[in-house]
């Protein structure tokens, strides 16, 4: 009798020493952002972190401050802290391709969100498909105004959404330029998806001629120093304006009449399945999934697309305020 309660003595004190050293089945992932300079990315952040944390994982977040070099140093940072798994929204779609082989080198998995990392061996990628959003924008400014002078204000030079978006509004242009119903008077890409940006392009247009019918922004941002630059100009509700994110205050601008459209993209829906696949590539280093594939330039890289939609002054209550992204006491205010 002894000799069993000793034996049992021994077992639980192994089982105390050695159970509580057991690898945690929790996750641990890292969040590389570029910058938290527009509403929406306060937005993907928040819905990420929750769902990380909804599925038991523990989340730790960067701000590059739209600085490449910073955002390597903090990939290293994370790495070196002994992440599971990294998300990044890259600063440089070519420099976060060192992310990629520094955290493969300590078998870390890579999902790109939003963004997609050029010229690696890129693991995952989680995006709205930005050729689609592109051909929404002309489609939609296209239907209100098929002829006239159009200008296109892109988005970030050094983002590959940027070249997607044109992509899809020239899918639409280009047969309506070489009918000749339509003229583009305007084409540049910006340095950043900034508000100052859509500004000072729009300035500049507008000292060339204010024979302009349409504008095409990358983004809300853009569209917003758009739309200054319009009041300023004595035109603002004249020229159609199309922008992407639904922010609030492109919102408000829509209700005036100042913004033709913005394109909804469902950030929740993007944040859910990043964090999603964090959490199974963190657990598990695989994904049983089936995936459509984007070319890098280096590999087919498996990608989850979610839809984006078209957002004007007549279906705003059916849209972003029926999806509770945005209250309507505050777009209507």
């Amino acid at each position: 009798m002894n000799y069993l309660v000793k034996s049992f003595s021994i077992f639980l004190l192994a089982f105390f020493l050695f159970g509580g050293c057991a690898k945690d089945d929790s996750v641990k992932v890292g969040f590389l952002m570029h910058a938290l300079d527009k509403e929406r990315w306060e937005n993907d952040r928040d819905f990420f972190v929750e769902k990380v944390r909804e599925f038991g994982g523990t989340v730790e977040v960067r701000i590059a401050d739209n600085d490449a070099e910073k955002q390597l140093r903090q990939a290293k940072e994370l790495l070196v802290n002994g992440v599971d798994v990294l998300v990044v929204v890259p600063v440089d779609q070519f420099a976060a391709a060192q992310i990629v082989e520094d955290a493969h080198t300590r078998n870390v998995k890579v999902i790109s969100y939003d963004r997609l990392i050029k010229n690696c061996h890129l693991d995952f990628y989680v995006s709205t498909d930005n050729v689609e959003i592109g051909r929404l924008q002309a489609e939609y400014l296209t239907t209100v105004r098929p002829s006239g002078n159009y200008a296109l204000i892109g988005g970030g030079m050094h983002d590959n959404n940027s070249q997607f978006l044109y992509l899809g509004q020239m899918n639409v242009l280009q047969p309506l330029v070489e009918r000749g119903d339509i003229k583009i008077i305007y084409n540049v890409f910006t340095e950043r998806w900034a508000e100052e940006e859509g500004y000072n392009h729009a300035k500049e247009l507008l000292s060339q001629t204010t024979d302009v019918d349409a504008i095409i922004a990358g983004n809300d941002a853009i569209a917003y120093g758009v739309i200054k630059a319009l009041r300023e100009a004595g035109k603002e509700g004249d020229v159609l304006v199309a922008g992407m994110d639904a922010d609030l205050r492109n919102l408000q601008e829509i209700v005036a009449g100042h913004q033709t459209c913005t394109i909804y993209k469902p950030f929740e829906k993007l944040a859910s399945t990043a964090a999603e696949l964090a959490m199974t590539m963190g657990r598990t280093g695989e994904c049983e999934r089936t995936f459509q594939t984007i070319s890098n330039g280096v590999r087919l890289v498996p990608v989850v697309y979610h839809d984006g939609m078209v957002v004007n002054r007549e279906n705003l209550k059916l849209t972003v305020i029926s999806e509770g992204y945005q209250t309507e006491e505050e777009v209507y205010q």
